[in-house]
């Protein structure tokens, strides 16, 4: 059975981040993409240069209107911009308990323009992290939800993750994807933890600009994974090889003059470099 996915993110017009990136994730990775729109900005690859918030009571309505009709597999959570739409998310998703539930805490974007306000950290801290199947943040975010500076070493990155760990519910498997892109040097190892396993996932940086966007596609392809592996370090494997592929990919596309999108159809297009 084909996967049914919901997005609840930020709308990015240049379409390498937010909904439009989750969506294509979530296509080229075999299950069917649903959105909630939680923010709208206004952004391209070098900026956001305007953040227009979504009524919190009308995303409630949307993911009422949708679970009330599709079945929904899993859910991915990004860009949420606000306290108040932060709870309305929370209080709905706790009402219909998806099984798989991804939260990628985004709080900034690439170009280093802020995405979430500061009032709405803890909400998300309180009532979203507890709902959370899997959480994806990076370092810098990492250290925002502990309160804490960000981390720059693999000892401290599994440090950390047991702190965001305990974060979670207790009960039933959860599970924490601590992305070490912001380390030093040239290693980009995340960090996979439920509790018990310390799952240690190596890559190596490539050279491109084009990373805008790759959280949100890291945690879409989680969000369209989870429903098809039966097993969760698999599906993490595998999403993250995709990111990889579509990183080295992306110097196919030739999109803004800042931080250009990944390219997530790198397995079906063909080649034009």
């Amino acid at each position: 059975m084909i996967p049914n996915t919901l997005t609840i993110a930020g709308v990015d017009p240049s379409g390498g981040a937010g909904i439009l990136a989750d969506i294509k994730t979530m296509s080229a990775l075999g299950a069917y993409g649903t959105a909630v729109v939680a923010a709208l900005t206004a952004q391209n690859t070098q900026a956001v240069t305007a953040i227009s918030p979504i009524p919190p009571e009308f995303v409630a309505a949307q993911i009422d209107t949708l679970f009330a009709d599709v079945r929904i597999d899993a859910v991915k959570i990004g860009m949420l911009g606000q306290k108040l739409v932060t709870r309305a998310v929370a209080e709905r998703l706790a009402y219909w308990k998806p099984a798989h539930l991804v939260l990628d805490p985004v709080m900034v974007a690439k170009s280093g323009d802020h995405l979430l306000e500061a009032s709405a950290i803890e909400e998300l801290r309180e009532n979203l992290l507890p709902l959370a199947t899997m959480l994806t943040p990076n370092l810098p975010e990492a250290g925002v939800l502990l309160g804490s500076s960000a981390v720059d070493s693999i000892r401290e990155m599994r440090r950390v993750a047991e702190k965001l760990r305990r974060l979670l519910a207790d009960q039933g498997e959860r599970w924490v994807f601590l992305k070490g892109g912001h380390l030093p040097g040239n290693d980009t190892i995340d960090i996979l933890h439920d509790g018990d396993r310390m799952i240690e996932l190596p890559g190596r940086r490539i050279d491109t600009p084009n990373t805008h966007g790759t959280g949100c596609t890291l945690s879409a392809a989680l969000a369209a994974l989870l429903p098809q592996v039966n097993d969760v370090p698999e599906a993490a494997t595998r999403a993250k090889a995709y990111l990889v592929a579509a990183i080295t990919h992306s110097g196919e596309l030739s999109v803004g003059k800042g931080h250009g999108p990944v390219q997530h159809f790198h397995a079906w297009w063909p080649s034009r470099s």
